[in-house]
């Protein structure tokens, strides 16, 4: 059964950090293409950052996070992660988990983070 369980969001104040973990079963970890999107309130849902395969590992981001955020990988463990800094109000949405391969793309359930004082 593939599984995509992302956790780590909150609230966090502006300025401030935060580290997004994505948990990967079910599939080939390694071969898939991995990303970030996010949601806010009332917006579509935007790409946020990718990394490729464990042969590749390239990494391309929004140029709404460019500098701010940065995406990587763990093949051993089957995770991925999105370290966030210098967090403002308007990155403030539900984020999700992406994997693909081929035909096949799966998506996390998301998790909510908030940029708030």
């Amino acid at each position: 059964q593939v599984q995509l369980v992302e956790s780590g969001g909150g609230l966090v104040q502006p300025g401030g950090s935060l580290r997004l973990l994505c948990a990967a079963s079910g599939f080939t970890f390694r071969t898939y293409l991995l990303s970030w999107y996010r949601q806010a309130p009332g917006k579509e849902r935007e790409w946020v950052a990718d990394i490729g395969s464990s042969s590749s590992g390239i990494t391309t981001y929004g140029d709404a996070v460019k500098g701010r955020f940065t995406i990587s990988r763990d093949n051993a463990k089957n995770m991925v992660y999105l370290q966030m800094n210098s967090l403002k109000p308007e990155d403030t949405a539900v984020y999700y988990c992406r994997a693909r391969f081929s035909r096949d793309d799966y998506w996390g359930q998301g998790t909510q983070v908030t940029v708030s004082s």
